[in-house]
């Protein structure tokens, strides 16, 4: 098999540099796009390596870089401030994502059809609030997303989008009634939605970081509902890019 090609992407959202990477199958061809929003974290290793497996699924992969700079906060002091920035300018927030997305279709070896969005945690509520705020997308999936960081009202959705959210069952940030809420706001809109949802897990359950997690009744890596969440992210993925290779 052809090692991937990867490369540094450089894009702006206003004043802020963006640094994101390029992930995509080495033979110089265009091939289906998925949009790929980092956690917390930033664009670290483990969002390299999603953007990997993806890439050798036969798509290419723009991970975005929606701190700046390729930032990589590693504690709260850091991260909380960079979230509740976004939150507090939700028009900032999907900017970035915006121009993420404008940086994706102009790469040569993404196919011009409409990308995929995916994301994690906070990715995963930027991906859900790029839907809800009319970000054209052939569609969407959210893995343990916040909900608790998503505004009401749907409106602005493109009906007819399909989305794929993977939650836990006890994630705090994502509650029965968030979930409730999404989905009717999500019905209401006219969006083609699919909910999993996983018993015994919580908040970041596909996140290596989380193995030791000193709060697992918030955060807590969780092996199958992790293996769960990657099998119906390949499945979406090759409904709505039907030529996506079947993962070995």
């Amino acid at each position: 098999m052809t090692a991937p090609l990867t490369r540094d992407v450089a894009y702006e959202d206003g004043p802020t540099r963006m640094a994101g990477l390029l992930v995509a199958p080495g033979d110089g061809q265009p091939h289906p796009g998925v949009l790929l929003l980092h956690d917390a974290f930033g664009l670290s290793d483990e969002m390299v390596d999603v953007a990997r497996r993806l890439a050798a699924l036969g798509l290419s992969v723009l991970a975005a870089d929606v701190w700046g700079d390729r930032a990589l906060p590693s504690t709260e002091a850091e991260i909380g401030p960079l979230i509740g920035g976004m939150v507090a300018d939700r028009g900032r927030w999907m900017g970035r994502v915006a121009a993420a997305h404008a940086a994706a279709v102009a790469q040569p070896e993404v196919d011009p059809a409409p990308l995929v969005a995916l994301g994690y945690c906070f990715g995963g509520a930027g991906v859900l609030e790029y839907v809800r705020t009319g970000g054209a997308l052939r569609g969407a999936i959210s893995v343990h997303g916040g909900l608790d960081l998503l505004a009401p009202g749907w409106d602005g959705a493109t009906p007819g989008s399909r989305v794929l959210v993977c939650t836990g069952a006890d994630d705090p940030m994502a509650t029965p009634g968030m979930l409730a809420d999404l989905q009717q706001g999500m019905d209401g809109a006219g969006v083609d939605w699919e909910v999993q949802i996983y018993s015994g897990t919580t908040h970041a359950f596909t996140s290596p970081r989380a193995r030791h997690s000193p709060r697992p009744d918030v955060v807590a890596y969780h092996a199958r509902s992790s293996a769960r969440a990657w099998a119906a992210t390949t499945r979406f993925l090759r409904e709505l890019h039907p030529t996506a290779q079947r993962a070995a």
